[in-house]
């Protein structure tokens, strides 16, 4: 192969030496046999997918609520497109397919039901109580609440698969904004080098998430209707691939224009993303993953151009899809189902069940709050409405 993809990796080629080793893995928490047929980061990928929390994220809300049209994105089909998009940018990179992989599969374990509104209300809930962070939740989540194995809570994942979860989207500085109480406790226990910046594969699994987001809410605002071609030609980043297909296929149906389109928006920010992050790593020419931990900067990014159009893109999706009307009648409602759910558990944490209520009276207030807010946060969209219809007269119809 020719040109400037000459330098990506195809799967037969060593990885890169800025790749993080899996044989120079920093290990787990607690200490455990090596698997003689899998790399470490293998054997976190494959918990996290064995995970409760994994197949949680089936029913808990992306941007619309799933039982609206079961063709929506969920949490779990959205990490899913995560995880492929890293893995494919890591290959192009020679990095380590499989870090970058369970990376992108654990991103969102730290989601509320309801998506970003769940936990905008359960934020403004627990700010008495120490505050809630979906990265910091996920962390909890992996560290501690998942209770699968005899020698350990959580799932034991290695330093570097926490280490990309917490700071996938970049360093944690306390000097410029407080880091999440469940992040620092867990940082006394394990040194994750929050000031430093994250692995590349980290950094993979992080602009993966834009692109797939970026991409499948435009099909999501298509299929509901929020959206229109019309309304898409305005934005640079559609506008430009929208043309060539309709230039291409004059008479295409609306759902096939509309998958033509994203997935020439997709392929755009992919190849961008792969040019500048080699133009990047061969001004900085990191001889180590240790290199990339000091690197000071992000070195997997957009291109000045496509950031702008990515940006345009975002201003775009949130005035004419986040904000509209609809979309923000049902967030009232779900808001009024988290709120409603934390201040009877708060109330009374019988109501959470036997597991849960356990040894309650012996909390004090943060720590009651915190256990609340682990119950909620770990609810589907469909048990947490379970649950307001089993304690409350009405429960909305999020419809």
């Amino acid at each position: 192969m020719s040109g400037v993809f000459a330098n990506i990796g195809f799967g037969a080629r060593a990885l890169a030496a800025y790749a993080t080793d899996a044989s120079k893995s920093r290990g787990r928490a607690v200490l455990e046999p090596e698997s003689p047929t899998r790399t470490p980061f293998q054997r976190d990928r494959d918990r996290i997918v064995h995970s409760t929390a994994f197949r949680r994220l089936k029913h808990k809300t992306q941007v619309f609520f799933s039982h609206e049209d079961d063709h929506y994105r969920t949490r779990l089909t959205h990490t899913i497109e995560v995880a492929q998009i890293a893995r494919a940018l890591a290959r192009a990179l020679r990095l380590d397919e499989d870090l970058a992989e369970a990376i992108a599969l654990v991103h969102d374990f730290g989601h509320t039901p309801f998506g970003h509104t769940g936990e905008d209300v359960l934020a403004k809930l627990m700010q008495p109580f120490g505050g809630f962070e979906h990265n910091a939740h996920a962390l909890r989540v992996v560290t501690a609440l998942e209770q699968r194995y005899a020698d350990f809570d959580g799932l034991n994942l290695t330093w570097e698969t926490l280490e990309g979860l917490v700071k996938h989207n970049g360093p944690l500085d306390a000097k410029q904004e407080p880091i999440a109480k469940a992040i620092v406790a867990y940082n006394s226990v394990q040194d994750l080098a929050l000031s430093k910046h994250a692995s590349l594969e980290a950094q993979v699994a992080a602009i993966a998430d834009d692109i797939a987001y970026n991409t499948h809410d435009i099909d999501d605002g298509l299929r509901a209707g929020l959206l229109s071609f019309d309304m898409l030609k305005q934005v640079q980043i559609v506008a430009e691939p929208l043309a060539l297909v309709d230039g291409k296929y004059p008479d295409l149906d609306s759902t096939r224009r509309g998958h033509e389109t994203t997935r020439r928006v997709m392929t755009a920010m992919v190849e961008d993303a792969i040019l500048h992050t080699l133009h990047q790593l061969d001004e900085l020419k990191p001889e180590s993953v240790e290199d990339v931990y000091g690197a000071g900067r992000t070195l997997v990014a957009f291109s000045d151009s496509m950031l702008a159009k990515e940006k345009e893109l975002k201003r775009f999706l949130f005035s004419n899809m986040y904000r509209h009307e609809n979309v923000l009648r049902l967030r009232a409602e779900a808001e009024q189902v988290v709120r409603d759910l934390f201040n009877c558990f708060m109330d009374d944490p019988r109501q959470m069940g036997r597991e849960w209520s356990r040894n309650v009276n012996q909390l004090d207030d943060n720590q009651r709050a915190e256990r609340v807010s682990d119950f909620l946060a770990g609810m589907t969209d469909n048990f947490a409405l379970a649950q307001h219809r089993r304690l409350f007269d009405r429960t909305p119809d999020l419809r």
